[in-house]
């Protein structure tokens, strides 16, 4: 079987969803399939079409029905489409999820996002990651040196990352606290850029180390202590998956994309955009070490989620869904 996977972020992008194309092309061909991934779709012959966004690539999903209304379609659903386009452009992003034959949300509760009349198409994927290379992860305590408690942030500056809000928070910790924050993203524009920068010559808590290959970002992850995921949206964010794989606590704001990742009993939550409650929590990772291998508990146990195995079976059961659907249309 060939399928095409149309994302429209571009080859050598460090975008999330060049990424996630990129590790499904890998699984897919390893589970015995022929793929390729493109920016741009025509009606080029495929016998299966998994397009990544559903509002971005309406366009393509359009053609492929055109051309091709017999073979079957993948639509994976990401933090925008559920949580921006479907109330900005109703009409192309419901178009999408009702053009496919079987939806892919990224974390548990997509369900509880979207129409009804979806759900029964929809198929929760847990993206996955590798333990950083040579990591070994140390019993107890993470190593720290006696002058700092690293807190990372990953993830390109953007609005709906929120991703200077661990900066602010490190703003209202006590003076004796140990906390440095360090930032590693790509700013989606010369604001974002600027505002970083700003806060980096008036915060003594905050570095910012500009976009980072990901082999570095993975040691980022090794060096500190907590990674604080502060989105105010998220699909289903795969630094939660590489920072449970790698035993690393994480700081989560209270979204949907974050808790049904997480779990709803996950204990390092924070209310989204509060940065008061995050000061506070990023305090007591610091200070409650009981706290803080709570959380490295609760990650470990979560870690065998994130395995490219699950992830691989999850791709191989959404083909088999669409497949399934798809043989059953009447045209």
């Amino acid at each position: 079987m060939y399928i095409t996977i149309i994302t429209p972020a571009g080859q050598g992008s460090k975008a999330g969803n060049r990424a996630t194309a990129e590790r499904w092309q890998r699984l897919l061909v390893q589970a015995g399939y022929c793929v390729s991934v493109v920016t741009e779709y025509k009606g080029e012959h495929c016998d299966l079409l998994l397009a990544l966004h559903a509002w971005r690539s309406h366009e393509a999903i359009r053609i492929f029905e055109k051309f091709w209304p017999d073979k079957p379609l993948i639509v994976a659903l990401t933090g925008t489409d559920i949580y921006r386009h479907q109330q900005e452009y109703p009409e192309q992003t419901l178009h999408s999820m009702q053009a496919a034959d079987a939806l892919i949300g990224l974390h548990a509760n997509v369900g509880d996002d979207i129409p009804e009349r979806f759900r029964e198409k929809l198929l929760t994927l847990y993206q996955s990651a590798e333990p950083p290379a040579g990591y070994r992860k140390p019993p107890g305590n993470a190593e720290t040196s006696a002058d700092t408690f690293e807190v990372c942030v990953i993830g390109h500056l953007r609005d709906e990352k929120d991703s200077l809000r661990a900066a602010f928070a490190s703003r209202l910790l006590s003076p004796g606290s140990r906390i440095r924050v360090s930032c590693a993203g790509k700013p989606h524009n010369r604001n974002w850029q600027t505002l970083a920068e700003q806060e980096m010559q008036s915060n003594p808590r905050f570095r910012w180390l500009g976009e980072l290959e990901k082999a570095e970002a993975l040691q980022l992850m090794v060096r500190s202590q907590v990674l604080v995921m502060s989105s105010v949206m998220e699909g289903g964010a795969n630094v939660i998956s590489e920072a449970c794989r790698a035993g690393l606590p994480v700081i989560a704001s209270d979204i949907p994309g974050n808790i049904g990742l997480l779990g709803e009993d996950y204990a390092g939550y924070y209310p989204v955009g509060d940065t008061h409650s995050l000061a506070a929590l990023m305090e007591r990772t610091e200070q409650d070490n009981g706290f803080l291998q709570l959380l490295r508990r609760q990650v470990d146990q979560l870690a065998g989620l994130f395995t490219p195995e699950n992830e691989q079976a999850s791709l191989e059961q959404a083909v088999s869904l669409a497949l399934k659907r798809c043989s059953g249309k009447a045209f």
